[in-house]
């Protein structure tokens, strides 16, 4: 279990976790430490190569954030990134300044030959977005990369092996972004490239058997790809031993009990429970309508419903969930601001007795359904959509009730079984419809109506970190309409969101 390592100082970046994921596509494995790691404990864990993170700070600003500058004379490369690049600079005795015009957007960069842009050429499409800039470079840096607005856009001490790049490699708009990554990671760090998902499989099952031993475990089973796919690998550690529980919260989609039941209990022979808590939770939920409020209820009622069915297991002491990386991201970090609450991570009680398993939370999406497929998995189980665990509870903006549950689900069913019809299901990474809190006058038959709103959301992304609403046909948005508000009784208006991620979320809640 000896990997390289890779780890990647967070200065409170949204996109850090792109980092971490960028390096693992160059098959190395990757951590996330925050900035107030000590030097000793970033050098302690040996890693091959360190990079530095963006930020939304000034490195001149009280209270920015800073690493011990003995990591720079540790002998390990390192690579910063925007921030990561600016702070490099102003502890080794260069000076930052606030940049003559804030630099946002694509940007053409002049490149030098050097081993971070090998074979690249002399001009390359990058990413920027930054207020701050590098003035004078420190004492033995050099320039290795220009823009018309920043005179040094990358600067590297090759004797040092410390590299500072202005744009972001991490994100898609910067042509090959990972392939600059790539070249840190090999050409300048020396790695080998030796974490594959196969070894990570190895590695999981070593782990979950390390922690229950031979003890029981249940599995909140949702039917989403996480949980799925936490279940599978967990099974394949401890057998028998894991029995998975599947509760109707009554928050789920159009057939979706049927569906779970049938591929689980029959399928993949895996022990099942059924629970029907629908009354239960609905209860719990009657008049809250605050989405914060919402995930942490059902994130609570969850736990207890898991409590109980793990009295009656042989005393279940071990509680799996599909956490992934995201989910924690979301939900607050030490270094990245709450941006939603997920139900499995902070909405979890205090006062909860089962110890959590939690194979995947170091993992991203496409990571995840790599797993599954390795696993064995069907594709119609690991290419579903993902599907929130507090379900339709975050679909219903607003106070819940089981009249728009109906009507949320009749337009849901509506707009995938068109999406699979047109064969658009699998060129999207998410789709569904959200009853919104909106009512609009409508004319129907000549008649005046009320009704209520249904949007339909469609996005493409790969980690679902970043992602961009999907340009699905007019003419096929025009038939999902026609049929909603034709089918769907109290509907008489579609709208569709056209927001990316960020500054929105996938989810509306």
């Amino acid at each position: 279990m000896n990997h390289e390592l890779t780890l990647v100082i967070d200065f409170g970046a949204q996109y850090s976790q792109l980092i971490a994921r960028r390096v693992r596509e160059c098959s190395v494995y990757s951590e996330i430490v925050p900035y107030t790691a000590s030097a000793e404990e970033i050098i302690g864990r040996q890693p091959k190569a360190i990079i530095l993170s963006g930020g939304p700070a000034s490195v001149y600003a009280e209270g920015a954030p800073r690493i011990d500058p003995a990591i720079f004379e540790a002998g390990i490369p390192i690579l910063g990134i925007c921030y990561g690049m600016q702070l490099t600079s102003h502890l080794l005795g260069g000076q930052v300044t606030r940049a003559g015009r804030r630099e946002y957007g694509f940007a053409q960069m002049q490149a030098e030959a050097c081993p971070l842009f090998d074979q690249f050429g002399q001009e390359l499409q990058v990413w920027m977005s930054h207020g701050d800039a590098v003035h004078q470079l420190p004492p033995g840096f050099v320039s290795i990369g220009r823009t018309d607005n920043a005179p040094v856009a990358a600067m590297a001490h090759f004797e040092k092996q410390i590299y500072g790049v202005q744009f972001h490699p991490e994100v898609a708009h910067t042509r090959r972004g990972t392939e600059i990554i790539r070249n840190f990671l090999y050409r300048v760090a020396g790695c080998r490239g030796d974490w594959t998902i196969a070894s990570f499989i190895d590695e999981a099952v070593a782990r979950i058997r390390a922690q229950v031993g031979g003890g029981r475990a249940i599995c909140g089973l949702s039917g989403g790809v996480d949980s799925s796919v936490a279940a599978a690998l967990v099974h394949w550690a401890i057998g028998d031993n894991l029995t998975c529980i599947f509760v109707d919260h009554g928050l789920l989609r159009q057939g979706e009990v049927e569906q779970v039941v049938e591929t689980f209990g029959h399928h993949l022979g895996v022990r099942l429970v059924h629970v029907d808590a629908a009354r239960r939770f609905l209860g719990q939920l009657a008049g809250v309508a605050d989405p914060e409020r919402k995930r942490k209820i059902i994130g609570n009622e969850f736990i207890r419903v898991f409590e109980e069915e793990a009295a009656k297991v042989g005393d279940a002491r071990f509680l799996v969930q599909g956490t992934i990386y995201p989910d924690v991201v979301e939900s607050g970090t030490a270094t990245a601001a709450t941006i939603k609450t997920h139900h499995n991570v902070g909405g979890l009680p205090e006062d909860m007795v089962l110890e959590l398993v939690e194979p995947l939370r170091e993992l991203f999406k496409d990571e995840v359904r790599a797993v599954g497929r390795q696993l064995g998995l069907p594709e119609e189980m690991v290419g579903r959509h993902p599907f929130p665990g507090p379900g339709l509870a975050i679909r219903v903006i607003g106070e819940i009730t089981g009249e728009k549950l109906e009507i949320l689900r009749a337009a849901d069913h509506i707009f995938i079984s068109e999406l699979r019809q047109a064969g658009l299901y699998d060129q999207v990474w998410q789709a569904f419809a959200v009853l919104t809190d909106t009512r609009s006058v409508g004319v129907m038959g000549d008649e005046r109506t009320y009704g209520w709103t249904i949007a339909l959301r469609a996005v493409e992304s790969s980690d679902a970190m970043t992602a961009d609403w999907s340009r699905l046909p007019y003419e096929f948005l025009g038939r999902v309409s026609n049929r909603i508000v034709n089918e769907v009784a109290g509907v008489n208006r579609v709208v569709y969101d056209i927001t990316s991620k960020p500054p929105a979320t996938i989810e509306w809640e």
